[in-house]
């Protein structure tokens, strides 16, 4: 229990990086257009990167709504983890 009370911020930094893959697969599969699960594996980051900044598919709602929320889940995850490494 003292890890955890004298290590919160890394439990915390931990948790939320785990929802992560959820969040990129689901993004990863509408940028590359494709259910298949092997999309999670492949290093391919050029669309990706892309996608995550600029808007490739204007029209698509799903995919503005999914890439804006992994925007907002990665600037979290930025900011926390930031924190922890001024902070320890």
């Amino acid at each position: 229990m003292d890890f955890l009370i004298d290590n919160y911020f890394f439990v915390l930094l931990f948790l939320w990086g785990i929802p992560s893959t959820y969040f990129r697969s689901n993004f990863r599969k509408i940028v590359y257009q494709t259910d298949d699960w092997k999309i999670n594996i492949k290093p391919v980051f050029i669309k990706e990167l892309k996608a995550l900044f600029f808007n490739i598919y204007p029209d698509n709602k799903n995919y503005l709504k999914q890439r804006n929320l992994y925007r907002f889940y990665l600037i979290i995850y930025i900011a926390l983890f930031l924190i922890y490494m001024i902070y320890y």
